[in-house]
């Protein structure tokens, strides 16, 4: 995951946590970026008087996965060497769950998240307006459900899928091989 200490508002060491965060900082105050629904957002150590919420990068993970495929025209997440390992995992039991964030990586600070996403893509559709509804789609739920702010959500198309491969793996319509 590339990310540069370009991304965070508040960073100098280049690392996703601040290290102005201690209680009573005007500065760490002042910093705290705003979500994009225009509050401010949760922090993912989350400390008040009557506890403390965390939440973990594979719960990130998930809600940016569930959110990439939710958008038309994203056929599968991850590579190929990722899909496969993700085919085999959902055929031993109990190998199921991490099949899930296949093809998602993230990066998890107190307050900010960075995403990657390896997608395959149905033929035909507009690779650039799907990307841009997949990164609007995954930033929207990440924000709302963690309170986190995403810096970035890199993409990478690594695969087109073509209506003819479920032909082919269905056995064909009958035409059988043209070499004998």
């Amino acid at each position: 995951m590339s990310q540069s200490g370009g991304t965070q508002n508040t960073s100098t060491s280049g690392s996703t946590r601040s290290g102005t965060d201690q209680p009573g900082s005007s500065e760490a105050a002042a910093s705290i970026p705003e979500s994009r629904s225009g509050g401010t957002p949760a922090r993912l150590a989350d400390d008040t008087s009557q506890g403390k919420t965390s939440i973990s990068s594979s719960v990130v993970q998930k809600i940016a996965g569930i959110a990439a495929r939710e958008i038309a025209g994203v056929y599968s997440m991850g590579g190929g060497v990722s899909r496969a390992f993700g085919a085999l995992r959902e055929r031993i039991p109990g190998g199921s769950g991490s099949s899930n964030v296949s093809g998602v990586q993230v990066e998890v600070g107190e307050r900010q998240a960075a995403i990657d996403l390896d997608i395959v893509v149905e033929y035909g559709a507009a690779i650039v307006d799907l990307a841009r509804a997949v990164r609007r789609n995954v930033i929207h739920s990440v924000e709302r459900m963690c309170g986190l702010e995403v810096t970035e959500v890199n993409i990478s198309v690594n695969d087109i899928h073509l209506p003819s491969e479920d032909e082919e793996e269905n056995g064909g319509n009958g035409g059988g091989s043209r070499v004998q």
